[in-house]
């Protein structure tokens, strides 16, 4: 199989993997837990960081267009949940984990990849939601209770996804060998 199609297929399945990973969710506070991350994460390990974030990039844009993979649907509209920052995180999240994960897929280098993968999701996610949940919808939040409510109660959950995909990444990345993407 050429190269390019089946980097094309991986990333066409780490979308729908991510898509399958919003629908697995358990509610906790404004929004629920879901197990993108894990998929975005695990699509900058297997897939290195251009191929990663093409998956992701195709998965916003799925549900932008209008097929519903999103949490709660999706359509253009969407871009007015206080959530969508972080699925636009989801994009540069994975090229992170991708560029700093490495080749080899060990459970430190990958659990800190995946950490500052983490990291960068927040980063533009957080921001997004404060200008959402102010600007938008007017609630009048400080800065600190969009912390609490869009991390600090997340974050035990995200270190459980950092360690699964930490511990399956070698495996993962042996059996991939030498078609992984890069």
């Amino acid at each position: 199989m050429h190269t390019q199609t089946r980097n094309l297929i991986l990333a066409a399945l780490f979308a729908a993997l991510t898509a399958v990973g919003a629908f697995l969710r358990f509610p906790l506070g404004a929004m629920a837990v879901t197990l993108q991350f894990l998929f975005t994460a695990l699509a900058g390990v297997l897939l290195g960081p251009r191929w990663g974030a093409f998956s992701q990039l195709a998965y916003v844009v799925i549900g932008l267009v209008g097929l519903p993979v999103f949490t709660m649907g999706g359509g253009p509209g969407y871009v007015l949940q206080p959530s969508f920052g972080f699925l636009l995180g989801l994009i540069p999240a994975a090229w992170v984990v991708g560029v700093l994960a490495g080749r080899e897929g060990r459970f430190r280098r990958v659990f800190s990849a995946c950490a500052a993968g983490l990291g960068v999701l927040y980063l533009v996610g957080l921001p997004y939601m404060y200008l959402i949940m102010n600007l938008y919808l007017g609630k009048a939040l400080p800065f600190s209770a969009v912390v609490w409510t869009g991390m600090a109660v997340y974050l035990p959950g995200d270190l459980i996804k950092l360690l699964a995909v930490a511990v399956s990444a070698p495996p993962l990345v042996r059996s991939l060998g030498r078609y992984r993407p890069r």
